[in-house]
């Protein structure tokens, strides 16, 4: 049975699998269509293009942005967008940047409790220019201090925990503009994690329509049968696109696999030619 996924993190980002290797277990499940979603970063499009053209799976550049909703974090999936627009990848580098200022600050902290880690050792293991806190569990587990990277974050690195530092991030509105000139959808990631600040996840997808959002992430790893239905009334309901994926990032989410998620996810294959229509008509 093919297979799409259209939520899946590299060594770009905070994956630990490569983009090529990425592909070759997409390959081994039946994926047919994919994106790659790293965060705030593009540079690992061109690999996962080249492999997939040599695996015959089709790429779609993509992105994942972090942004602000009142205190929390929300995240906006890009799709089918030009990931060399100049712009687009100078807003990015700021953006990353904000992450180089936050991370040491949090290694601050960490040291502060007793643990010994440095962020040379967090950017030797990240290897990549979008370094965040997914590497800091990393480091954490590999010292011992923790035995998985939900552990890092529930004792350590999430908002509320003892070395949890605030980013500097774009407002959501901000982060579908960037896309939007970027000529990609946007698309509401995991929905299930939005913290709304005023009114209901409705309300707040109403106002993020107008900002100009084209879809909800409907199908997802962590989603229960009912938030999948929930979701998928409403998409319906503010006439926005249904998209899915399944998250992947390897080690730090060892129990999510491509393709599949925790093994019953299924992403309709029918999704791909609705959001090609969709951005054809951008």
């Amino acid at each position: 049975m093919s297979r799409v996924d259209f939520h899946l993190h590299t060594t770009h980002s905070d994956g630990s699998c490569t983009p090529a290797e990425v592909i070759e277990l997409a390959a081994k499940a039946g994926v047919t269509a994919l994106a790659i979603t790293d965060h705030d970063i593009t540079t690992g499009i061109p690999e996962a293009a080249a492999a997939g053209k040599a695996r015959g799976i089709e790429i779609i550049p993509g992105i994942e942005i972090s942004s602000l909703l009142g205190g929390s974090e929300l995240h906006m999936l890009g799709y089918f967008l030009d990931y060399e627009d100049a712009r687009l990848n100078d807003r990015l580098t700021r953006l990353r940047e904000s992450r180089h200022r936050r991370n040491p600050q949090i290694i601050e902290r960490l040291q502060a409790a007793g643990i010994g880690i440095t962020y040379d050792e967090v950017r030797a293991l990240a290897g990549t220019d979008s370094v965040g806190r997914p590497h800091i569990a990393r480091v954490l587990m590999e010292k011992g201090v923790v035995s998985s990277a939900k552990e890092a974050f529930n004792l350590w690195l999430a908002d509320g925990r003892p070395a949890y530092v605030p980013r500097e991030l774009p407002t959501p509105a901000e982060a579908i503009l960037w896309i939007k000139e970027a000529k990609g959808l946007a698309v509401l990631a995991h929905p299930t994690w939005v913290k709304t600040t005023e009114g209901t996840l409705t309300d707040l997808v109403r106002k993020l329509k107008a900002d100009g959002l084209d879809g909800v992430e409907v199908h997802y790893s962590t989603h229960t049968p009912r938030q999948t239905r929930d979701y998928l009334a409403l998409a319906k309901q503010q006439g926005l696109l249904v998209t899915g994926g399944s998250d992947f990032h390897g080690l730090t989410k060892p129990d999510i696999d491509v393709g599949i998620g925790k093994g019953s996810l299924h992403v309709p294959n029918s999704l791909l030619d609705t959001m090609k229509r969709a951005v054809a008509r951008q």
